[in-house]
């Protein structure tokens, strides 16, 4: 990460914001999260408003990642990877990719925001110690097997140390 300070950072919003997903990005992070469940929570403050709110809690090996809070159009694509059900308590275990929409309008005013991709990502098979020796066979690096596999961060030590290991 940069030395450098998003405007946005001072806020200290307690949900998941364009600098945020600009921090992912800068760290090389892919943005494929899995929504763990979605709940509707009355009278939380959002951006200094008090209001009921639909929030995406998410599940992953990457860090901590902050809810969402999901406006309609991003509401709207979790409910068309759930069957189309507009029960939030079937929006559960959802793979989705994030990106900033720079064009995202509030109250007449482009803001920029985050948006769920209404392409579903794919999962993808994870990277286990078994496959070390083939990877290894076929030059791979760190980067290329994630390009493919998901890779836990326990297991990217592992590969990196039976990289280094085996090249001695």
């Amino acid at each position: 990460m940069s030395n450098k300070h998003h405007f946005r950072k001072v806020y200290k919003s307690d949900h998941l914001g364009v600098a945020d997903l600009e921090d992912y990005l800068e760290a090389g992070v892919t943005l494929e999260f899995t929504i763990k469940e979605v709940k509707q929570e009355k009278g939380v403050v959002v951006a200094g408003k008090r209001g009921d709110y639909n929030i995406a809690y998410f599940t992953t090996d990457k860090g901590r990642i902050k809810p969402l809070v999901l406006n309609v159009t991003n509401a709207k694509i979790v409910k068309s990877f759930c069957k189309n059900s507009s029960f939030v308590e079937d929006w559960n275990n959802v793979k989705v990719e994030l990106y900033i929409d720079e064009a995202v309008r509030m109250k007449g005013q482009v803001v920029g925001g985050v948006r769920i991709n209404p392409v579903q990502p794919k999962e993808r098979p994870v990277f286990l110690e078994t496959k070390f020796e083939s990877a290894l066979k076929a030059n791979a690096t760190i980067e290329s097997i994630k390009k493919n596999w998901d890779v836990s961060p326990v297991i990217e030590k592992k590969w990196l140390e039976y990289v280094s290991k085996t090249k001695k």
